[in-house]
């Protein structure tokens, strides 16, 4: 808003000296100055009240998300566009109608990976060791209370350990097997429970609940018993919801636009009925609404359960990543504060919360996407939680140099070969290890390095895909101010100012600047384009867990 401004006033200035000029060469002539000098002033005009509807529109649509009007309430809505972007905005893609509002994000940064998983569900690739891990799970207990030992029976759904500070929560099996291991880290705090699964698979059989006749109070006990809890994560903080508060609204992506990131609308195909009922599960926990973000980025309509979805709040988003990021969803929605919480779930989450009411049973199946150019054939498969990662990539490893990260390669977590895919992750990327040395270094032209700078030769080829790999192609250095941060983050922030608040440790300037609004993966493309190589998502957390221990 203030460029824009001011890029008004110098133009206003300059046609009001190029018009003084021009009245006073004209002064003695044929009136030819005369006409030239009411058409400047004319424009001069227009650009000023243009100024003024820009500001305006500005100001009203930061007053809305404060005090969090609701677009649908008929009051200003919101959207970074402003005037001028309303008016150059996208074409709207054929399969929304003229009058379906569409929020249009013009900053972001997409990256074309090489790798990427072909849209075909390989069902012969199985996993047979898996593992919840309690380090998944945000604002527990470092060391739960175990209800099983080595060597015990168990099958899916039933319980592994509950959270100390809050009994009533549960972790469970999310195969039948033996549990084979309890491993703990330091300061023997538990990091995974390991099942070796059965062959053929047993399910705790979950009594029947009646939803349309049951309060909240009952249902969020029979989901707590189910082991269901842990599927809800709460903002600010992305922790594990607090199931003694109600939250304002829900949210659920259902789009996502990281590197090399799965289909959903391939996943959920053939779901619809679970993920329905788990849109309907949800409506009865928020005294608020259930937000549905769909993709209006791209050539075809999102798959029929997300379009047709009923019950719940539809909010299409047009952009690059971070577009499919939940949180950016709710800053152009009802942004959050400390006291406005907020759910969120992935579209797999949402799966397993409506099987347990449609099959009666706790189904941790999820459907992951292999993917990089290390893997001689990047696909999908169907697994469970917390599959072991090795299982999952048996014989499809080209190169024995890579690094496996579990999620995605701006916000995923490093991983070994024998470690387990995280609870809320539904793919893995395999990447070529960066330890080598650039000869020259920045000197010579690259054609494989993604970025956002337009020097680099690759710039020229908009359409062109990169072998990923680890280098970050320097050390880190001083943190100077570039703006690259704000060129990325579609939300009305100052991220890079936040992060040196956070540093500093200023409490007050940490709230100020919007901190309760974002996670690590909000901001990992800012980590991705930092040239002073900050580990900006650790930055982050760290500002995260200090507001919650004041909270």
């Amino acid at each position: 808003m203030k460029q824009t401004v001011s890029k008004g006033i110098l133009l206003i200035l300059a046609m009001g000296a190029y018009t003084t000029s021009w009245a006073q060469a004209g002064s003695g002539g044929n009136g030819f100055g005369s006409v030239l000098t009411y058409s400047l002033i004319a424009i001069a005009v227009l650009i000023f009240f243009f100024l003024i509807i820009q500001v305006s529109n500005n100001l009203l649509a930061i007053e809305a998300k404060q005090l969090g009007i609701d677009e649908d309430s008929g009051e200003v809505g919101t959207g970074n566009d402003g005037f001028l972007g309303r008016l150059f905005k996208p074409k709207k893609p054929a399969f929304l109608d003229e009058d379906t509002p569409v929020t249009y994000l013009r900053r972001g940064h997409d990256i074309a990976l090489e790798g990427e998983a072909e849209l075909k569900l390989d069902e012969s690739v199985q996993a047979m060791t898996f593992a919840v891990q309690p380090t998944n799970f945000l604002g527990i207990s470092p060391i739960p209370k175990m209800v099983v030992e080595e060597g015990a029976e168990v099958k899916a759904g039933d319980h592994l350990f509950f959270d100390k500070n809050r009994p009533e929560m549960k972790w469970v099996a999310p195969v039948s097997g033996e549990v084979i291991a309890i491993e703990r880290g330091a300061k023997r705090a538990i990091t995974a429970v390991t099942i070796l699964a059965d062959k053929e698979q047993q399910y705790r059989e979950l009594s029947a609940f009646d939803l349309d006749n049951s309060n909240r109070d009952q249902l969020v006990e029979y989901l707590l018993d189910a082991g269901a809890w842990t599927l809800f994560r709460q903002r600010p903080f992305n922790v594990v919801a607090d199931y003694n508060e109600v939250p304002r609204d829900i949210y659920i992506s259902t789009f996502d636009t990281a590197p090399l990131a799965p289909n959903l609308d391939f996943i959920v195909e053939g779901q619809e009925a679970a993920f329905q009922k788990g849109l309907d599960v949800l409506a009865k926990l928020t005294s608020g609404s259930v937000y549905l973000g769909l993709n209006a980025g791209g050539d075809t309509a999102p798959a029929k359960a997300f379009t047709e979805a009923r019950g719940v709040k539809q909010r299409w988003f047009h952009g690059k990543h971070p577009a499919g990021n939940v949180g950016v969803q709710i800053h152009h929605t009802k942004p959050i504060s400390l006291s406005a919480k907020v759910w969120t779930l992935g579209v797999q989450e949402v799966l397993t919360l409506g099987k347990i009411f449609t099959e009666q049973r706790y189904n941790a199946e999820r459907v992951v996407a292999l993917t990089g150019a290390e893997l001689k054939k990047p696909l999908y498969v169907k697994t469970k939680v917390g599959a072991k990662i090795e299982d999952l990539l048996k014989d499809n490893l080209a190169n024995d140099h890579v690094r496996f990260i579990s999620g995605d390669v701006l916000s995923g977590k490093r991983k070994e070969l024998n470690g387990f895919l995280d609870f809320y992750d539904d793919q893995i990327t395999v990447v070529e290890e960066g330890d080598d040395y650039a000869l020259f270094g920045w000197l010579l032209p690259s054609f494989n390095t993604p970025s956002i700078s337009t020097t680099f030769p690759s710039a020229l080829v908009p359409d062109m895909k990169f072998k990923a790999e680890t280098n970050t192609h320097g050390e880190r250095r001083a943190f100077v101010v570039t703006g690259n941060y704000e060129s990325v983050l579609p939300m009305d922030l100052y991220p890079q100012e936040l992060m040196k608040s956070i540093l500093i440790g200023d409490f007050e300037k940490m709230e100020g600047l919007g901190l309760p609004e974002l996670v690590e993966e909000d901001v990992a493309l800012c980590e991705f384009v930092c040239v002073s190589k900050q580990p900006v998502q650790q930055i982050l957390r760290q500002g995260l867990d200090t507001m919650r221990e004041q909270a």
